[in-house]
């Protein structure tokens, strides 16, 4: 089969070129510019595009199907020549579900949560040499790729993204993947560039849960109100299963799992992590996982790369960074910090860099997010906000919004480095919470920092 890939180089894209390929399709691509590691990853199997554009003469007959990324626009030269063609047009998810039509589908959703549980199934799946295909949005320890896909395995794990598919289909991913088996983690308004309202937005999740196949089921986190309520008014006739956090307790800065088999200690922390850790618990039940062999699996996983990625520690000091951005991820990734080094006084630095942080009325659902930190700081550049199209934000519109007289904001990369590089973290936590870099801070010259 061959498939050509319009901007290959994107994080999900060069991934699924990836697995195509190694599953023996012919596979080619273009891209207007690829970053690392995307560029590495493709040169090594052969996949990077010679030269960097947009090169219609590529589009013939001879391709079975084109994989159109969210990079590419809607009058993209190669995707008209492909439309003029007519040949068959696929969003990434569609291409998943192509592949996935004829397996046992268990999609994980939710506003936040999804990458985390994904990754923690996987890990079970990985440590017990239960071979599943699969998509992950992070790296995951022990795993050379984020998508697999194999003619032979039964089931199929996605994480499911409620943001849209393609630029010609505006669907969000996850409604096109028709789940056997479905989790719903949390529901908390983002992506406000897309849905513009909180109805809106938690419209995605209802129609999610009435896309699982009939007599499927799904786990959902009945802690959270909103998800709860989506999941028990759905009309759909699946089985539906409420999941809540376990118990457990934090012991000297380690966390301890109560099971039915005792006290475990694991290496994640923090209420929405094991709240996360039931949810992939019922799912890995349901692939075929006894409770005590998740038990033993879970012991061992660390984490999801960028979550809660313990990055420095010292005799009385310790370094996290998180791809927290959302409100309800800040305020949970916070709390969860705070909570296992109760003892240790918590800096907690922020960049709203999303379009939804730097939106001015979207600002004001940050509330008490930084509560729990002994020293909240917010960077974000005025130039993020220009490139983005956005109205201005101020200081005082940000002090506003988080509700924290002591709160200390940044606008100039090298203030913010200055302040973090003059403090003393004896006895201190740092969390590095951002989806970018504080405009151009190299996370390795924090290390000595802890030391």
């Amino acid at each position: 089969m061959n498939v050509h890939f319009i901007a290959i180089g994107g994080a999900a894209m060069h991934n699924l070129a990836i697995a195509l390929h190694n599953k023996g399709y012919q596979v080619t691509g273009s891209d207007d510019a690829i970053f690392e590691p995307s560029k590495s990853r493709l040169q090594t199997k052969g996949l990077l595009p010679e030269t960097f554009g947009w090169f219609p003469e590529k589009i013939t007959e001879n391709l079975n199907a084109i994989v159109l990324g969210m990079h590419a626009q809607a009058d993209n030269p190669e995707l008209l020549k492909a439309q003029e063609l007519g040949l068959k047009i696929y969003s990434y998810p569609e291409f998943l579900y192509e592949q996935a039509k004829h397996k046992t589908r268990v999609v994980i959703g939710g506003s936040h949560g999804k990458t985390t549980i994904t990754s923690m199934i996987l890990h079970v799946m990985h440590y017990h040499d239960r071979d599943v295909d699969y998509m992950v949005g992070a790296q995951l320890e022990g795993f050379d790729v984020m998508v697999k896909l194999t003619e032979t395995n039964d089931f199929i794990v996605l994480e499911g993204d409620e943001y849209l598919s393609s630029p010609i289909d505006r669907r969000p991913k996850f409604h096109l993947y028709k789940p056997n088996i479905a989790l719903l983690s949390g529901i908390a308004w983002d992506h406000i560039n897309v849905f513009p309202t909180y109805e809106n937005y938690v419209e995605q999740f209802s129609i999610f849960v009435d896309s699982i196949v009939s007599g499927g089921n799904i786990n959902y986190n009945e802690e959270d109100p909103e998800v709860k309520r989506v999941v028990e008014a759905s009309a759909n006739p699946i089985r539906k299963i409420p999941y809540h956090t376990p118990a457990y307790t934090v012991e000297n800065g380690e966390t301890i799992l109560e099971t039915s088999e005792g006290d475990l200690p694991i290496e994640v922390f923090g209420k929405h992590n094991l709240n996360n850790l039931a949810g992939a618990k019922w799912i890995c039940q349901h692939m075929g996982i006894d409770e005590d062999d998740f038990y033993e699996a879970i012991a061992t996983f660390k984490g999801a790369s960028k979550r809660l990625e313990k990055i420095a520690e010292g005799k009385t000091s310790v370094a996290y960074k998180d791809f927290a951005h959302s409100p309800s991820k800040v305020e949970a990734t916070t709390n969860a910090v705070k909570e296992q080094y109760k003892d240790k006084t918590l800096v907690a630095c922020l960049e709203l860099h999303t379009y939804s942080s730097l939106n001015a009325e979207f600002l004001k659902e940050y509330k008490g997010a930084l509560d729990a930190a002994d020293v909240a700081v917010v960077f974000y550049s005025p130039d993020a906000v220009e490139i983005k199209k956005l109205q201005k934000v101020t200081h005082e519109q940000i002090a506003q919004a988080f509700k924290r007289d002591d709160l200390i904001i940044y606008t100039n990369p090298e203030d913010f480095k200055n302040f973090l590089f003059a403090q003393d973290f004896q006895n201190k936590a740092l969390l590095l919470m951002s989806s970018g870099n504080y405009g151009g801070l190299n996370f390795e010259d924090v290390k000595p920092l802890i030391g």
